[in-house]
């Protein structure tokens, strides 16, 4: 069983890989982050969780802009549905 699929059949693998990507952004290990947070945005879009799909989009998004890779954080960002101009789910 894939890490995604853990994470899709059960909350408590997705609120640990939630904690995990939230760890190392923290710690500025951002590609660690981006993986967890993906594994978590993939798992709320099969959920058609459109709040948590937002949510794991902006964290993303957040990332990829301290990464220095300012077109991925702008595509995360038009997934969340979010204006440059607007603060969002992270403000």
């Amino acid at each position: 069983m894939t890490a995604v699929s853990r994470v899709l059949n059960d909350i408590v693998s997705l609120r640990m890989s939630h904690c995990r990507a939230e760890q190392a952004a923290g710690a500025a290990q951002y590609h660690l982050a981006v993986q967890h947070y993906r594994a978590c945005l993939e798992a709320a879009e099969c959920r058609e969780d459109c709040q948590a799909v937002q949510f794991f989009a902006l964290k993303l998004s957040g990332c990829y802009e301290q990464m220095g890779l300012r077109d991925k954080a702008v595509q995360f960002r038009a997934l969340a549905n979010v204006e440059e101009d607007l603060p969002g789910l992270l403000g």
